[in-house]
């Protein structure tokens, strides 16, 4: 990867408005963008929105608007520009060299702080994978020897082989052996995805926009003690706990990676192996913060991600709200945000439900709502048990729900009404399933 600047330096950040943008978002948008460069660990100078007439194709600025900016980072003395667009290599090979800073676009700006969060084996092939993938397009601005040829005999080299050929053909090399290596890490994912599933317990994913509090409520919902920190990207790699909802049945809760708008197609590839978290999910938990002022545009660019995925709503997946960061908001703002969670709910075939995951504030009635979903597929079982069948009782209290338990006083025979997931149902049948009473549904 290019060497980014310094965490220590500091950055002027563009968000750059060309024509037929929506300038709705443009104030989201450049706040996203001074907290990605934050969180980059670089001190954010000042930020702008620029409107622009024509994009340039060498350029990206025209040459009055190239002066002026000019002109601006060195009056700031900043050591690098933020430019919250894609710029292609030749573009910013140009204002680097116009400007005499380093230039990093939003994509560039996204893969260096991946790389910084990458804790896991899995995560951080992940992040190299992309990098080179996106380095790979920039070697034309990466090197400055390119006009230099390798001349004869070596292994690396044949004769008048260019050293942007050499280059390329390294990280092609390279980016096969990470994706070796990723394909193994895929399948040890799937040999435990398999295991989990032959519990067999459903699985809930977390899923919403960076920093819109999934990690907080997974943590609350698992006690799992996760990074959860005010910045974006604070979660990359998957955790996944196992949870009792309130019917007594157990769930397996996944905490994934946050979207973003204009997501790096670099990354959404080499993560798909940990994205397949979401596409395998029973359920999805849609966490959306509702502090936030551009929450209707963040809520866009999650169901383009997921519709990217191939699931979600679309595909038949379903999935709830977590209207979240309600602590946040005064009486007034949560009392209209109640109104229209009501009013979203009977609109759609999507449940919505206000949460805190700080202070704890409807997360009850968000983990009913989850299991109410669940059990629109249960077997409802009747059973009558011998004295001394205790066995069979605790069977059921353990991966059911027990509806109703009542005891003959003259034969001592316990007769048992439970709830049993589709998959527990039929364990039960292949385990106890002589002792099932005529028409119980299992």
């Amino acid at each position: 990867m290019t060497e980014t600047a310094r965490p220590t330096d500091s950055a002027l950040i563009i968000h750059p408005l060309p024509p037929g943008t929506d300038a709705s978002r443009a104030d989201a948008r450049l706040e996203e963008a001074i907290g990605l460069t934050i969180a980059l660990g670089l001190e954010a100078r000042e930020g702008f929105i620029e409107p622009v007439r024509k994009l340039e194709a060498g350029t990206f600025f025209g040459k009055g608007k190239l002066e002026t900016l000019h002109e601006r980072i060195q009056a700031l003395g900043v050591q690098a520009v933020i430019i919250d667009a894609a710029l292609s290599p030749v573009q910013q090979r140009n204002l680097e060299k116009r400007w005499q800073v380093k230039v990093i676009d939003r994509t560039g700006l996204i893969l260096e702080i991946f790389a910084e969060r990458a804790r896991t084996r899995e995560g951080t092939l992940q992040v190299e994978l992309a990098r080179l993938t996106y380095e790979r397009s920039r070697l034309v601005r990466t090197w400055t020897h390119l006009e230099r040829q390798r001349g004869g005999g070596g292994f690396l080299a044949g004769p008048g082989e260019t050293q942007i050929e050499t280059d390329r053909r390294l990280l092609a090399t390279k980016m096969a052996k990470l994706r070796r290596e990723l394909e193994q890490v895929k399948r040890t994912r799937a040999l435990h995805r398999t295991r989990r599933q032959a519990a067999p317990w459903p699985s809930i994913a977390l899923v919403g926009y960076t920093n819109a509090g999934k990690s907080t409520l997974f943590n609350r919902l698992t006690a799992a003690g996760v990074l959860a920190k005010d910045m974006p990207f604070a979660t990359l790699d998957p955790t996944v706990r196992g949870v009792r909802l309130p019917s007594g049945r157990r769930v397996l809760v996944s905490d994934t990676v946050g979207f973003i708008t204009d997501l790096p197609t670099e990354l959404i590839a080499a993560f798909r192996a940990t994205l397949e978290e979401v596409r395998e999910a029973d359920i999805l938990v849609h966490i959306r913060d509702l502090s936030d002022p551009d929450h209707e545009g963040r809520k866009a660019d999650v169901e383009s991600v997921l519709t990217a995925l191939d699931c979600g709503p679309a595909h038949g997946q379903p999935l709830i709200e977590a209207w979240n960061k309600i602590d946040r908001l005064d009486d007034e703002a949560r009392d209209e945000m109640v109104w229209a969670a009501r009013m979203a709910a009977g609109k759609s075939r999507v449940a919505v439900h206000p949460v805190s995951a700080v202070t704890g504030e409807g997360v009850a009635q968000l983990l009913e709502a989850i299991d109410a979903a669940l059990g629109r597929e249960d077997h409802r079982i009747s059973v009558e048990l011998e004295p001394g069948q205790d066995e069979v009782s605790a069977w059921l209290h353990e991966h059911g729900e027990v509806v109703s338990e009542k005891r003959n006083s003259k034969t001592g025979k316990l007769r048992i009404e439970a709830r049993l997931a589709g998959p527990d149902a039929g364990r039960f049948r292949a385990k106890f399933g002589a002792l099932l009473n005529d028409g119980a549904d299992a």
